[in-house]
């Protein structure tokens, strides 16, 4: 027996193929069928079956393709009320391979067709299941994928309903080393907190998994259904396409149009420029979106552009060209390319370059639009005064951006805040900047207070906790106290930011943390009197009013840190 797995990480999408004694079961398939022909032609073996779990949204099954290139027949639940020939594959119907045998477990709450697949030793004892989107590893299918088909058996509430169920009814009630094999890895948006690991056992999962944990089922439907993320536009378009099934994706790559990049471009078609964001920014097409080849191109692409919407696809060279073509098949939307090209050297428009200092000193100057996840602002909040619509939503809101001021467009690493300046470039009349990985300088307040005080010419180090660092070697005690602070900015510095400063001329050792409108200082009364802490402080370019000691500010003695 081997299970042999293969794995996609633009679409955190898990493919399985069973092999015993020359023949072969696949589980979920990825839209192009060859690494399967290669597997089962490597070990000499026959494809006996090909093995949906569901109806998937969030890829194009190459189920069809592989049918007609192996003759192996399709099987899927009948809930899934597929229009291509398939074998139903329901509750306690088995398949044999080699000495394996397959059998169907009914477990819906993702999807109402949704199948696990216990796949059984020669003396019959259960392996493995394949869980497709129902379980994952720390996690579970989210239930509100099917809202928009007009089923009222599909809402997301009973939806997950039917998961609790299936999950205790079924899953759990597997022996607690039965390996569980699902269809989706950490990153894919079929589950919301899934495991970056790829594989489990039941027993893992009932330990540790959040969602098998001991609750009613009204908590149960409370909890899965929070905070789920967005639904990518693609999803309905690639579950239509698996439930008729897609064509050959060789014919539907060569039916891609291959243009000249001098070719005249038809206008009211939408750019999509895969280009690196530096080459991009460096010059583009006017109106061109800036979706960057990468891992994630294809789930990005699917989530920005409408099933319906035909777009231009730009590239730097033919070979990216070709893999980015691949890519959108993977998603179904190799029909939606107008045409593929280079990015043509003519005509090209600058994106400006953010000035970091002076963004630092007068970040009110700014309408600032903070483009990540809800989830993600509510465990983070970077500027307090951002303007939040996340990435898939904002071609739909542009219009909510002001022209008044200057946009500064952050994520949380840089890739979506790239794509967002490109869609705002061409929506509003004021300067779009991408504030990019720079952001990561100020994720956390410390290293936002550290963006401004570098301007001073400092030696600077955060302190990651509240405890005074000695310095110096000093064993002297260290004395607190707090300095009034008259109209001070720093470039939004969050309150409680604690760094050391060991370049003020006259000190050996201070500690300044910004506390609302004061500067909280440490020093050792060994080396500097109060007064020439002060004077340094106000050389650091603060300016103070008269010194005010309270009494959490007290001298406080402790062999040298307090």
């Amino acid at each position: 027996m081997r299970i042999q797995r293969f794995y996609d990480e633009g679409l955190a999408h898990a493919s399985y193929a069973v092999l015993s004694d020359k023949q072969v079961a696949l589980v979920d398939p990825a839209r192009d069928p060859q690494p399967y022909l290669d597997f089962a032609e490597k070990h000499g073996a026959r494809i006996m079956a090909v093995v949906e779990t569901h109806l998937h949204e969030d890829f194009v099954s190459g189920h069809l393709e592989i049918h007609h290139r192996a003759s192996a027949p399709i099987c899927v639940s009948k809930l899934a009320e597929a229009t291509y020939p398939y074998i139903a594959f329901d509750q306690g119907d088995q398949i044999a391979v080699g000495k394996l045998r397959l059998m169907a477990l009914n477990t819906p709450g993702h999807s109402p067709d949704s199948i696990s697949v216990l796949l059984t030793d020669e003396q019959g004892k259960a392996q493995a299941v394949f869980t497709g989107d129902t379980l994952f590893v720390g996690d579970v299918g989210r239930p509100d994928l099917r809202e928009d088909n007009g089923n009222a058996h599909t809402k997301r509430v009973e939806m997950a309903r039917q998961l609790y169920r299936s999950t205790r009814q079924v899953l759990m009630r597997l022996d607690r080393d039965v390996k569980v094999y699902p269809a989706h890895g950490p990153g894919s948006l079929c589950g919301k907190s899934i495991s970056s690991d790829l594989y489990s056992t039941i027993g893992q999962e009932a330990a540790h998994n959040y969602a098998l944990q001991p609750m009613s089922e009204e908590a149960f439907v409370r909890v899965l259904l929070e905070e789920q993320p967005y639904i990518p536009r693609y999803f309905s378009h690639a579950m239509a396409l698996n439930q008729k099934g897609a064509g050959a994706l060789c014919s539907g790559v060569e039916a891609v149009p291959r243009l000249n990049k001098y070719a005249s471009l038809q206008k009211e078609v939408l750019l999509v420029d895969a280009r690196p964001q530096r080459q991009f920014k460096m010059g583009h097409l006017p109106g061109a979106i800036n979706i960057m080849d990468g891992e994630k191109f294809e789930a990005w692409l699917g989530s920005l552009v409408g099933p319906e919407e035909e777009f231009y696809l730009l590239a730097e060279s033919e070979q990216a060209q070709e893999d980015l073509i691949r890519k959108a098949a993977k998603i179904g939307y190799e029909q939606n390319i107008k045409g593929t090209l280079q990015a043509p050297t003519y005509g090209q428009q600058r994106s400006p370059e953010i000035d970091l200092d002076k963004f630092l000193e007068h970040p009110q100057g700014f309408l600032i639009v903070d483009l990540r996840n809800a989830s993600e602002v509510k465990e983070e909040s970077i500027f307090n005064q951002a303007t939040h619509i996340p990435l898939p939503e904002l071609r739909d809101r542009a219009a909510e951006i002001g022209s008044d001021k200057p946009a500064v467009v952050h994520c949380a690493s840089g890739y979506r805040s790239a794509i967002g300046a490109s869609i705002l470039e061409k929506s509003i009349g004021a300067p779009v900047y991408d504030l990019g990985e720079a952001v990561r300088d100020f994720k956390r307040p410390a290293a936002k207070a550290v963006k401004y005080f570098k301007k001073l010419n400092l030696n600077i180090t955060i302190m990651e906790n509240e405890k005074l660092k000695d310095n110096g070697g000093q064993n002297g005690s260290l004395v607190k106290e707090t300095f009034p602070v008259e109209g001070m900015t720093c470039g939004g510095c969050a309150n409680g930011v604690q760094l050391s400063l060991t370049k003020l001329e006259g000190v050996k050792s201070a500690e300044v943390s910004l506390a609302d409108a004061s500067v909280a200082v440490a020093y050792d009364p060994n080396a500097v009197t109060p007064e020439q802490m002060q004077q340094a402080v106000e050389k650091a370019g603060f300016k103070l009013g008269s010194r005010e000691d309270t009494e959490s500010d007290k001298p406080k003695r402790s062999g040298g840190c307090c």
